[in-house]
């Protein structure tokens, strides 16, 4: 599993790398009924909803919105049937995860999962203009931190590849608007939890269940820009030939 999530990652990146185009350059639109493909990176902000019972080890903990403005490439393909109806698919790469907050103890917990996405929805108004879209969203995670810190330094810190701390896959539905000069504003539900609940680990000779009574899931609102406003690639001018004057 792990050669064939590689390989998705670093072709992402060189389509992101190789395609970026200016926010504010108006879109030559493409014609009805061709496939095209647009790319850039999202702003993502995360807001843990928490459903800790009274009595976990969890309980009393406070969220805290997360911001992650990094590593967040995507590239889609589209498909517009007409002017005002499209579909769009494609593969990104997101980087998940929420913070809470335990001020009885002075404590903060990181919790941080990269995925690799393929997103999939409808696209309903002025095709590369003002449009809103709907759609679901299906997450692999391949990699997962945790870091804990006390009185604001990190004491503990754990990475892992493909860890069974969190769900094998992760399910999401999204709405958004496109607005004008292509910035998107999205907002995702991940109702799949964060955690496995039922993980057990052993430390120290004592097996424990970290994340038991806390169900987290993801509310996130992302901004990008020129995910739906699609380019014709410039194929260069056609010279006419020369007319005889003569003919």
């Amino acid at each position: 599993m792990r050669a064939p999530t590689l390989l998705a990652i670093v072709l992402l990146l060189a389509v992101d790398l190789r395609a970026q185009v200016s926010p504010f350059t108006p879109p030559e639109r493409p014609e009805a009924r061709t496939f095209y493909v647009t790319n850039g990176t999202e702003w993502l902000f995360s807001f843990p909803l928490l459903h800790a019972s009274d009595d976990s080890v969890q309980g009393g903990r406070n969220g805290v919105v997360r911001f992650a403005p990094f590593f967040n490439p995507r590239a889609l393909v589209h498909w517009d049937a007409s002017d005002h109806v499209g579909f769009f698919s494609g593969l990104g790469i997101r980087n998940l995860g929420f913070i809470l907050d335990d001020p009885g103890r002075n404590e903060r917990r990181k919790y941080r999962a990269y995925t690799l996405s393929i997103p999939a929805g409808i696209k309903l108004g002025r095709m590369h203009n003002v449009l809103a879209f709907f759609g679901y969203d299906l997450d692999l995670p391949f990699h997962y931190q945790e870091k804990r810190f006390v009185d604001r330094k990190r004491v503990d810190r754990t990475g892992e590849w493909f860890s069974v701390r969190t769900p094998r896959l992760f399910h999401s539905v999204m709405v958004g608007v496109q607005a004008p000069y292509g910035i998107n504003v999205t907002v995702k539900y991940t109702f799949t939890p964060f955690h496995d609940t039922g993980f057990r680990e052993v430390v120290d000779g004592v097996e424990r269940l970290p994340y038991t009574g806390l169900r987290t899931n993801l509310l996130q609102l992302t901004l990008n820009w020129g995910m739906h406003a699609g380019r014709e690639r410039n194929r260069g001018t056609v010279i006419p030939a020369p007319v005889d004057p003569r003919t």
